[in-house]
């Protein structure tokens, strides 16, 4: 079967109206061409294709009817990727490792505001902590909860990458978002040399000021997601 316009989204096939446009609009943010002006790369049909399957997907009857022509499918619902009991998965599109990683990230800025928020309340003083300690307790309790949440979301993002094979160094946006480009030009290419590639272009290409502040976003980003993760294994 060629791509379906789930795998153009990256999205499984029950995937809700919010996560269909949730997904148009992240790729629309790599994809659009004015976005690629100056990059000497045309992503015009890439971009119809994502609007295309916007379209249809977006809309109840025509979703139904493309779901039918497509896989025969009536009311039975499907996953974009089933993971079976030897832990093998069908091999996907790479848009959907992008959107595992995109939400993985959001996850990961959504933990680290709420992280923040608590730190700031453990340091009042113990005056006003003893004013409104029984709120205090009860708010601190459900900011946990929240953040207990968001681990368990980050791990099932974290299996989609690490069962593709793509090291943590390269999940943040400006690795996944510049492979993306290359293997939306070309997708018979493994996205795994492309990440080489990647390295490659930081390599010739960033000031030595530039690769500084990409170390330290990687060391930020993997000290928020070990943060994060603790609570799952408090949970």
């Amino acid at each position: 079967m060629s791509r379906t316009y789930y795998d153009i989204l990256g999205v499984p096939r029950d995937a809700s109206l919010e996560e269909i446009t949730a997904a148009k609009n992240a790729l629309a943010k790599v994809y659009h061409p004015d976005a690629n002006v100056h990059k000497d790369i045309d992503t015009t049909a890439f971009m119809q294709e994502i609007l295309e399957a916007y379209h249809v997907l977006s809309d109840e009857s025509r979703r139904k009817k493309y779901n039918q022509e497509t896989f025969g499918e009536s009311t039975r619902v499907f996953k974009t990727f089933t993971v079976g009991p030897d832990g093998d998965s069908e091999d996907l599109s790479f848009v959907t490792y992008w959107n595992a990683a995109s939400q993985l990230n959001e996850t990961i800025d959504k933990s680290v505001r709420l992280m923040e928020r608590e730190s700031k309340k453990k340091s009042i003083s113990h005056r006003i902590f003893t004013k409104i300690g029984k709120n205090q307790q009860h708010e601190d309790s459900f900011r946990n909860r929240q953040i207990s949440r968001l681990s368990m979301q980050a791990i099932q993002y974290i299996t989609v990458l690490k069962m593709a094979g793509i090291p943590m160094e390269y999940w943040q946006p400006e690795a996944m978002n510049w492979v993306l480009i290359r293997w939306g030009q070309k997708q018979s290419l493994d996205y795994h040399s492309l990440f080489a590639r990647y390295d490659a272009f930081i390599e010739q290409t960033a000031t030595s000021t530039e690769k500084m502040k990409l170390r330290s976003k990687s060391r930020r980003y993997q000290n928020n997601l070990k943060k994060l993760l603790s609570y799952a294994l408090e949970a």
